[in-house]
């Protein structure tokens, strides 16, 4: 098992089936495209691999505020449907923790869909705790 930075079109590419499980809005000609344009303002695109397969997939910045401090934002956290419970979101998890950490980071951050129980289960789970509701208006 490994994790690594999707820093080529090709390992782009690669993430974008089990990326669109979470945002199935996203065709596959446009990611790349949409991913390097995040990229060049400090978005990051990581990926869980086993024996060859992308199995879970990340997209998270650093960002400094008012509120937190330095944070380590994630934007997207999806482990494949079909190799869920085998522990691969975790590990993804605590890899963004200690990415956080070793960029000296206060705080870790992230946003789930209301409807998303079983996400909130696992980020339960996994010490993280409630702290804010966040709303939105489309302006499109």
């Amino acid at each position: 098992m490994k994790i690594a930075l999707a820093e080529n079109e090709a390992d782009i590419a690669r993430c974008y089936p089990v990326m669109v499980e979470l945002r199935p809005h996203l065709k596959a000609a446009d990611f790349p495209a949409r991913v390097r344009k995040q990229q060049a303002t400090g978005f990051h695109l990581a990926y869980l691999e086993e024996a060859g397969a992308v199995c879970a997939v990340t997209g998270f910045r650093y960002l400094e505020t008012l509120a937190w401090g330095k944070i380590l934002y994630v934007d997207d956290l999806v482990a494949a449907e079909a190799m869920r419970s085998r522990g691969h979101g975790g590990q993804l998890l605590d890899w963004l923790v200690a990415q956080a950490k070793q960029n000296h980071c206060d705080e870790f951050h992230l946003d789930s869909g209301v409807q998303r129980f079983g996400a909130h289960r696992f980020y339960l789970a996994h010490r993280l705790d409630i702290t804010c509701h966040h709303f939105a208006l489309k302006l499109k």
